[in-house]
């Protein structure tokens, strides 16, 4: 078991890996951090593994940098352990180590003239976490912000030593070879070759750093790169992997259109001032209060209805139109929503009672209406009709989000025409590509012309664009 003095610095030095692979650990996950190791111990990392990817990850993307975190850590070369415990491991006694914590110490009372100099040098030498710290100073930033090119990677590491106090600790530690070897003889030069390769340790650790940082943007562009490609791809050949990276793409662009539905909620609810209002008032008071008179915009609440095909043909891309008829609760002040297969079924309480993956687990598994079913829009078309059109009016928005494909039922494309008769507007947002409108049983032939509008939502890219219009248009 490790010495229980170690034990922070080893947590440090465990956090500091995990930020090095890219992982965000914020002080409140260290502190999770913390109690996991008091409950688990060092002894089975695999354990303390999992205890981990639990605090920390916050993306199924992230477990494979906390395993390589801890294939790190754990390695037999890590310096978990500290300068003390490395020279040690080297056969070091503990009084030649003691001899040199007070050549050290006696260095550093004799420069605190110089600022923070020695406990760079220390850091230097102790590696690790220490280095880390020094490493992410907004100064190293500022140094690395021109880095462009793999040829600048030694210039570079040359200027982050320079900042860091490397040049000074190796005359540093010239200085003190002497005095080691004073007090200890052959010994005292052994020692100080063992800090000298410290150094060059603390050295390689910049230019890896530095190496990082030159990978970063580019990594940053391929994976922007790689999110841009992803959106032109259709839903249906999206494998696992890229379809839960696509869902995350969708639900945060759906929370930035909650916030911004929020700001002009409350902007409406305050109201623009009004010069010409504001200017009489004040001429009755010489101005004195100031105070702005505002003018309010009275608009009609606009309503929204969503019927949303949840079908096996559209499972590709159904549930992403969910995450946007979830949303729609919170973008819109007065929605109902439904799902459909050969029935349809309310979702609306659902949607307003739970919220998140359990409401669109619950829409989508089969818990509204049956999903093992063949589609059958006429029968869903007629059925809304007879049940939920005499609340339709002008201020009435109708979405249909479904490919349109009535396996050969009868279309029943005169329903979409009463319905926009009656509405404001009705949109279909369709999961097929516009040349496959008329390929076996389509039926978006019928029900195009019958519609105000009838866009595409094949890819992530179309479903955002439709929900941006969807939104401009309420």
């Amino acid at each position: 078991m490790v010495d229980a003095r170690a034990l922070p610095r080893m947590l440090d030095e465990l956090v500091w890996t995990l930020r090095r692979q890219g992982l965000v650990v914020a002080p409140p996950q260290v502190t999770d951090l913390e109690r996991a190791v008091a409950a688990l111990g060092w002894d089975d990392p695999y354990a303390l593994r999992e205890a981990t990817a639990a605090v920390v990850a916050q993306r199924p993307l992230d477990a494979p940098r906390i395993h390589a975190a801890f294939a790190s850590f754990f390695a037999r070369d890590a310096p978990s352990l500290g300068l003390w415990a490395r020279l040690q491991a080297q056969g070091f006694t503990k009084d030649e180590l003691e001899a040199l914590r007070s050549l050290l110490d006696a260095v550093g009372a004799s420069d605190l003239d110089t600022g923070d100099a020695p406990s760079r040098f220390r850091a230097l030498l102790d590696g690790g976490a220490e280095i880390d710290r020094l490493l992410h100073l907004a100064s190293i930033r500022r140094e690395l912000a021109d880095l462009r090119s793999s040829l600048q990677v030694g210039f570079f590491t040359q200027r982050v030593a320079q900042s860091l106090g490397l040049y000074e600790a190796r005359e540093r530690l010239s200085s003190l070879r002497q005095s080691l070897r004073g007090a200890l003889g052959d010994r005292g030069d052994a020692l100080a070759d063992a800090l000298t390769r410290e150094l060059d340790g603390a050295a390689d650790t910049m230019r890896a750093h530095v190496q990082r940082a030159l990978r970063r943007p580019e990594d940053e562009a391929d994976k922007q790169g790689r999110v841009r490609k992803r959106d032109e791809v259709p839903f249906t050949a999206l494998d696992d992997r890229e379809l839960m990276e696509v869902c995350a793409a969708v639900r945060s662009f759906v929370d930035r259109l909650r916030g911004a539905a929020r700001v002009r909620t409350r902007r409406a609810r305050q109201g623009r001032i009004d010069p010409g209002q504001t200017l009489r008032a004040l001429t009755r008071t010489g101005g004195v209060p100031f105070k702005p008179v505002r003018r309010r915009r009275r608009r009609d609440k606009p309503r929204l209805i969503l019927l949303c095909d949840v079908s096996d043909s559209v499972r590709a891309a159904s549930r992403f139109m969910l995450e946007l008829v979830h949303a729609a609760h919170d973008l819109f002040d007065r929605t109902r929503s439904f799902v459909f297969v050969s029935e349809i079924g309310e979702t609306t309480a659902l949607f307003e009672r739970e919220r998140g993956a359990v409401a669109l687990a619950a829409a989508y598994g089969g818990e509204i209406i049956p999903v093992t079913d063949n589609s059958n829009y006429g029968r869903v078309l007629r059925a809304f009709e007879s049940r939920y059109l005499s609340p339709v009016d002008r201020r009435t928005t109708v979405v249909i989000l479904g490919d349109g494909r009535t396996n050969y039922h009868e279309a029943s494309e005169h329903v979409v025409a009463r319905i926009r008769d009656r509405a404001r507007a009705v949109y279909w947002f369709c999961s097929e590509p516009r040349a496959a409108w008329s390929s076996g049983d389509s039926a978006m032939r019928l029900y195009a012309p019958n519609c105000t509008d009838v866009l595409e939502v094949t890819t992530a890219r179309e479903l955002r664009e439709a929900a941006r219009a969807l939104v401009a248009r309420r």
